[in-house]
């Protein structure tokens, strides 16, 4: 019996599902990411465009002024720092016909495509807690609590004296040091995506625990969520697909990473190719911050 009209077969499904997945995956991190830390939705941005941080700078003039004189201004001025233009990066991972046959398919490429994935994420998040680290609201308190304490009321402080709005405050922390201070409390410490963090603690909207390599143990960050940015460029251009390089991309607004499977003949190799070029960003530096424990210093 002859199939029916307009059936669908395997020859009119071009999609490819390890595309899919990959993409799919990478975007829930982020919309994961968001959904923990309430920041807005990621800005489209050409590649190229250089990022600025902003800082406030000015005097406060004297308020001891006599009867009837003219009071003085106080001049304030908002300037800008270059932080960095946005780029699209090319990254690819290719896996040998041999380890496919030694190791088989789930071992050799998902598992390899796992990893691939993860370091593309840690690669955002390090750059953006470097960054962090050049936050301009300094403080040597004596304890962990204090500078728990101290990163968020000063990120406060300053935002109101911008007349900003504060909906969250943000922080991060050695993961040491938090276990230390916590010691047996009864603290739900969450783990998901590769974010290790505890929701609403001391006033905090989150606070993530990092590594020593990502901040240095004694230390403790803290922004306002309303100062954190995403920025990306869209991998889905059709400047490229006319160049005849096409991703898979999640098909939403916010496009933030492409990518592309092929097998490679002349070398019989899996290969796999990754486009991304997404920057977390805060948009005021001296809204970030940064409180070194310093025992038998002052607060």
């Amino acid at each position: 019996m002859a199939a029916k009209t307009n059936l669908t077969t395997t020859t009119e499904i071009t999609v490819n599902p390890r595309e899919i997945d990959f993409v799919t995956r990478f975007q829930r991190n982020w919309e994961h990411l968001r959904e923990i830390m309430g920041i807005m939705r990621p800005i489209r941005m050409q590649p190229g465009t250089v990022l600025k941080s902003k800082y406030a700078q000015g005097t406060l003039q004297s308020g001891t002024v006599a009867e009837g004189e003219e009071i003085p201004y106080s001049q304030y001025t908002v300037k800008e720092k270059d932080y960095g233009k946005i780029t699209i990066e090319k990254y690819a991972k290719a896996v040998s016909l041999e380890a496919i046959q030694n190791y088989g398919y789930d071992v050799a490429v998902q598992k390899t495509d796992d990893e691939f994935l993860f370091d593309l994420t840690a690669k955002v998040t390090d750059k953006f807690y470097k960054y962090l680290n050049t936050g301009s609201l300094n403080g040597t308190p004596k304890t962990f609590q204090m500078a728990l304490a101290m990163a968020k009321g000063s990120v406060e402080n300053k935002f109101k004296n911008m007349h900003r709005t504060v909906t969250g405050v943000v922080g991060f922390a050695n993961v040491l040091d938090v276990a230390e201070y916590l010691g047996t409390a009864p603290i739900t410490i969450q783990n998901q995506y590769g974010f290790q963090y505890i929701k609403d603690f001391m006033g905090y909207n989150t606070i993530f625990l990092l590594s020593d390599g990502e901040i240095a143990k004694g230390k403790v960050i803290a922004t306002p969520v309303d100062n954190i940015v995403m920025y990306y460029v869209d991998p889905s251009d059709s400047d490229y697909a006319k160049a005849g390089l096409v991703y898979t991309t999640a098909g939403e607004a916010n496009n933030l990473i492409g990518f592309h499977t092929q097998g490679n003949y002349t070398t019989a190799v899996s290969e796999s190719f990754a486009i991304t070029g997404v920057t977390l960003f805060a948009e005021y530096l001296d809204g970030i911050s940064v409180q070194t424990i310093t025992p038998g210093e002052s607060v």
